[in-house]
Order: C-alpha cells, then sequence, then structure tokens
C-alpha cells in the first residue's frame, strides 16, 4: 500500500528541526543536560485526549512531569501499566505530588453514562467508570440538568481515582516509610484552560479517613 502523505507528517517532522533548534537557541546546552537524567517533581495521571497535554497545561518544561495518560484518567488496580508508571515515579523518582486530571467534556465519561455499546474493547474500559456512576447513582440521577450532572460525574470520577491511587499499596508504603507524597484531584476545562483544583489532597492516611475512606 503506497503511503498517503497529506503533509501532515512531514510538518511535525519539520516542527520537531524547527522545536530543536530553538530550544539550543535559548541554551546551548539544553539537550545535554536533559539527557543526564529527570528528577520531576511530579506524576500527572491524566486522560488520553489530544486537548490537555500536560506539560503545557501547568507550563512545566521537559523533565518537570512524568506521565501516564489513559482513557478518562483512570486508576484500576489491575493495570500494570499505571501501577508500573506509579512505582517507577514514587520509588526511584521519588516524585512529591500526584495529580489525577480529568478534563470536562470527557469523552469516556460521557460514553459511560449511557446504555449503548461501544466499538471494538471500549467497553471493557467503560465498564470501570460504570462502576463509578453505579456508587453515585442516586446523587448524579437527582441532578435534572444533564450537562450539570455530566460535569459533576467528571469531578466525581477525578475524586474516586484519587482515593483508588492513594490505597494502592504503592502509595501506602510510601507513607509507611515516611515519604513526602501527596495525591491530588485536578479537573481541566477545555473551553477556558483552566484547572480546577477540587481539593482532594491526600499526603497520609488521615487525610483519606477524614474523608470517609
Amino acid at each position: 500500500m503506497a503511503f498517503n502523505d497529506d503533509g501532515f507528517y512531514a510538518k511535525i517532522l519539520d516542527n520537531n528541526k524547527k522545536w530543536s533548534a530553538a530550544k539550543l537557541n535559548e541554551d546551548a546546552e539544553f539537550f545535554k543536560k536533559l539527557a543526564k537524567g529527570q528528577a520531576p517533581p511530579l506524576l500527572w495521571i491524566g486522560c488520553s485526549d489530544s486537548r490537555v497535554p500536560a506539560n503545557e497545561v501547568i507550563g512545566a518544561a521537559p523533565g518537570e512531569v512524568f506521565v501516564h495518560r489513559n482513557i478518562a484518567n483512570m486508576v484500576i488496580h489491575t493495570d500494570i501499566n499505571m501501577l508500573s508508571v506509579l512505582d517507577y515515579a514514587v520509588n526511584v523518582l521519588k516524585v512529591k505530588h500526584v495529580i489525577v486530571c480529568g478534563h470536562y467534556g470527557c469523552g469516556g465519561v460521557k460514553a459511560a453514562m449511557g446504555n449503548d455499546q461501544n466499538p471494538g474493547i471500549i467497553d471493557n474500559w467503560i465498564r470501570h467508570i460504570k462502576d463509578v456512576y453505579r456508587l453515585h447513582r442516586d446523587y448524579l440521577d437527582s441532578i435534572a440538568n444533564e450537562e450539570e450532572r455530566f460535569n459533576t460525574f467528571v469531578e466525581i470520577n477525578v475524586k474516586e481515582q484519587a482515593f483508588d491511587l492513594a490505597q494502592t499499596s504503592i502509595v501506602q508504603n510510601a507513607w509507611k516509610n515516611g515519604q513526602e507524597l501527596c495525591v491530588h484531584g485536578w479537573v481541566y476545562g477545555l473551553d477556558n484552560g483552566i484547572v480546577t483544583d477540587l481539593e482532594v489532597t491526600l499526603c497520609s492516611n488521615q487525610d483519606l479517613a477524614r474523608l470517609g475512606r
């Protein structure tokens, strides 16, 4: 099959060269210093949505954010990929903050609110989000306005993922060993670029207990 180049592929390669040149123009040693290692203070667990780039959202430079992304920013205790990232971030990189960041208008969360069958294997992933809805069904179903209910579900999902993250053996062991580590829940607004801190900050089991977990 012949490669049908619409120009985009060539453009991103060219953009890379321009970006590299711009960085070297700012600091001739930029990439040499970056290649020596990383010591990011933050692990970002976010949605795979292309409109929510972790570094750009918080104005962070390369090397400042360790990132894991999946559909609807889920923390699933059987997800070896997520757990491996978390383990490396906490136990090797010694990050001090883990942010679970969702976003309003999330397609994965929206899909979990309905009963339509989704194509491919996505339903298997969506099932975990549906479980979150089931836990809060009475409250969510009491919200008459659909958009408000959707936004509230996005926020609740982030909070539940933050709680689940704090209860992983990785975070629990870090706290047990006296490691400085806090878990936070955020939601990003696609329409304004602003992050909302959901005031779910968990730095110990006392914080979990305070929030009824």
